[in-house]
């Protein structure tokens, strides 16, 4: 018994973390134009919400399936967010702003809820209705994607290409979760290409809207 609790911990922790490595990304581009005490405020306190509705989406999860449109509606709001962050970006660049720590915060926590979509479902099989499996689970693994998110955001001020793949990974996210809408899946049957070309067309859709906003801000 004790073993079978123990891998079940080490299974929910490599999905926590597996899964997890998307969303430290996106944690580091929301709090990326904060100041560094305002920084890790808004990292510390956007994960902690996340974490509490992970918790509570786990025990909900395969009711949360059953929800007509959400799915899609979520997707969509990942595209949003994908684009949002590209027109952040371009706009602090342009305009010495001063981004608000809780704005960076609801992004992470939205972002983070709808991305961790499939992670919470994994988690859910894995611990077989145990949420202490679940808590344990996050415990882990929730420091380590802070921890990640803060690398990221240090590689993103040397590399700052990784901007766009932060937001191409919500957009292909976006995509996948429209193609997995229930309420959709009589329109998606029996194509081959679409599913899979869907979330491809997102990114590219998030990418060209970004740049077309930046070349109209550019114009005035």
């Amino acid at each position: 018994m004790e073993h079978e609790f123990f891998f079940a911990v080490i299974t929910i922790i490599g999905i926590d973390l597996i899964l997890g490595g998307d969303n430290a990304l996106i944690i580091a581009m929301a709090s990326k134009n904060l100041s560094n005490k305002d920084r890790n405020r808004a990292i510390v306190l956007g994960t902690i919400i996340a974490v509490l509705l992970r918790i509570c989406m786990t025990s909900a999860a395969v009711y949360l399936l059953t929800i007509p449109y959400l799915q899609l509606a979520g997707g969509i709001l990942l595209l949003y967010l994908g684009y949002h962050l590209l027109v952040e970006d371009s706009e602090s660049k342009q305009v010495k702003s001063s981004p608000s720590i809780w704005k960076a915060i609801r992004t992470i926590v939205l972002a983070d809820l709808f991305m961790s979509f499939d992670n919470v479902i994994a988690v859910a099989g894995a611990s077989h209705g145990n949420y202490l499996l679940v808590v344990l689970g996050l415990m882990v693994s929730v420091p380590v994607i802070i921890w990640g998110s803060k690398l990221i955001y240090k590689a993103m001020g040397k590399f700052p290409f990784l901007i766009y793949v932060g937001s191409a990974l919500l957009a292909y996210t976006g995509g996948e979760m429209i193609t997995r809408e229930r309420k959709l899946a009589q329109f998606f049957e029996g194509q081959d290409v679409l599913p899979v070309l869907l979330p491809v067309l997102s990114i590219l859709f998030v990418l060209l809207a970004s740049i077309f906003y930046e070349q109209s801000v550019h114009k005035q």
